[in-house]
């Protein structure tokens, strides 16, 4: 199920990007993070010529943790797998996971709900929009869907083919 066009949040998204070419970060950021109730966030955008994650905006990470995600690789963490799949990936509980998804540097974010979704245009991947909660949360279908919509249109913005 796709949230309604006229969801407020994707208002607010469709107002900033009209404003420039490139999406600025760290302010979408804040307004999906401020939606969402979460405390933590980051944008990581695909890098064509390395084919790796680059950290383009966070809040809320420890500085131990950003050294970690400033690159991340396809298929490595929940961006990685959100990035390989083309399909958000959530946990419930990140300091209890025991998937071998979250790698054990995550857990120095002190979040537990969390989603890594991946921003498309078409099949064609742009980055990886990821959003935490400190206590134990589950996505649902239509909060997950928002944040793709929301990385779809800034996929789109991004030009990516």
């Amino acid at each position: 199920m796709n949230p309604p066009a006229s969801d407020p949040l994707l208002t607010v998204i469709e107002q900033l990007l009209s404003q420039g070419a490139k999406p600025q970060w760290p302010t979408v950021l804040d307004h999906v993070l401020k939606h969402f109730d979460c405390p933590v966030g980051s944008v990581h955008l695909l890098e064509k010529e390395s084919g790796m994650l680059k950290l383009e905006a966070q809040r809320g990470l420890p500085p131990p943790v950003i050294d970690k995600v400033l690159v991340i690789p396809i298929g490595k963490g929940m961006a990685g797998l959100a990035a390989e799949r083309r399909q958000p990936v959530q946990l419930c509980n990140l300091q209890r996971d025991e998937s071998g998804i979250v790698p054990s540097g995550a857990k120095l974010t002190k979040m537990s709900g969390s989603l890594a979704a991946p921003m498309l245009n078409g099949n064609h991947l742009a980055g990886v929009f990821g959003i935490a909660k400190p206590h134990e949360y589950e996505f649902s279908a239509d909060e997950t869907n928002l944040l793709m919509a929301i990385g779809a249109r800034l996929a789109k913005q991004l030009g990516t083919h």
